[in-house]
């Protein structure tokens, strides 16, 4: 398994988005000590830059992608990504729907669905489009090829939408397990899949279980709830992660069951 830290920020614009990329060290940190594994640190600009086409911090989104790139030329095994904002996520999900091809499906636990575009996001941050570029919607230069297909991916414990999001979500370009405590229902999401992807930002855990959300919203779930979720998803062959949208670096130790979690399906076979 590889543990790569990409404290990318840009692609958030709440007031501790600039606290993303201490607070990524210091979870990937605690992820290698939890996981016994090295930590690769990728290195990623913190400057700003203009909105362009609707996507705030652009240039500076486009100009960190090399380094992600280049940190899973030969990975040698799956991948967990410690991020930054949820836009970290682009690389490793493409990169993951480029090996091992259509049949991949991603289980998306987050507050929010991250299905805009740059034409519907009314704040232009690049962390609530990132799905639906991963979907082959949106900006050419940011959207993945070959895209994951329709039906794939699977929006978990979402419950903050967009009227944009929401449109796009009940079209069917997406799955839906609102309560990710239902017995089976993950499972029966993602039915046919052959590959799985684990994406996690931190926003799906309730604020009273963990202070550190760099946009929290109420009526989460626990983090017992959590860690059941992703070990319910046993069934599968895991083949990367993505934990995304830590800030801060304390009381880091409540999300130790978390992290074991995703290591555990990250290490079998």
């Amino acid at each position: 398994m590889l543990i790569n830290a990409v404290p990318q920020w840009q692609g958030a614009l709440s007031p501790r988005a600039p606290e993303l990329p201490d607070g990524c060290v210091a979870l990937a940190e605690l992820a290698g000590h939890v996981l016994g594994r090295p930590v690769h640190h990728i290195q990623q600009s913190r400057a700003t830059s203009p909105v362009v086409g609707g996507i705030a911090n652009r240039e500076v989104l486009l100009a960190n992608r090399p380094a992600q790139l280049a940190a899973l030329e030969a990975p040698g095994g799956p991948v967990l990504t410690i991020g930054g904002d949820c836009g970290t996520e682009l690389v490793p999900v493409g990169v993951a729907r480029f090996r091992y091809g259509p049949g991949l499906g991603i289980v998306w636990f987050d507050a929010h669905p991250d299905l805009n575009t740059a034409e519907s996001s009314t704040s232009g941050a690049y962390h609530g489009m990132v799905l639906r570029s991963l979907l082959g919607d949106g900006d050419p230069d940011f959207v993945a090829n070959p895209a994951l297909e329709r039906g794939r991916a699977v929006l978990a414990g979402t419950r903050v939408f967009d009227d944009a999001e929401r449109e796009a979500a009940e079209s069917g370009l997406v799955a839906r397990v609102p309560d990710i405590t239902e017995d089976g229902a993950l499972i029966a999401a993602l039915s046919g899949a052959e590959h799985v992807y684990v994406h996690l930002d931190l926003d799906i855990l309730d604020p009273d279980e963990f202070g550190g959300l760099n946009f929290p919203e109420p009526g989460g779930v626990t983090i017992a709830e959590l860690v059941a979720a992703i070990e319910s998803l046993s069934a599968f062959d895991v083949v990367g992660a993505g934990i995304t949208e830590g800030v801060g670096t304390e009381g880091l130790e409540v999300l130790e069951p978390v992290l074991a979690a995703i290591g555990g399906l990250l290490s079998r076979g």
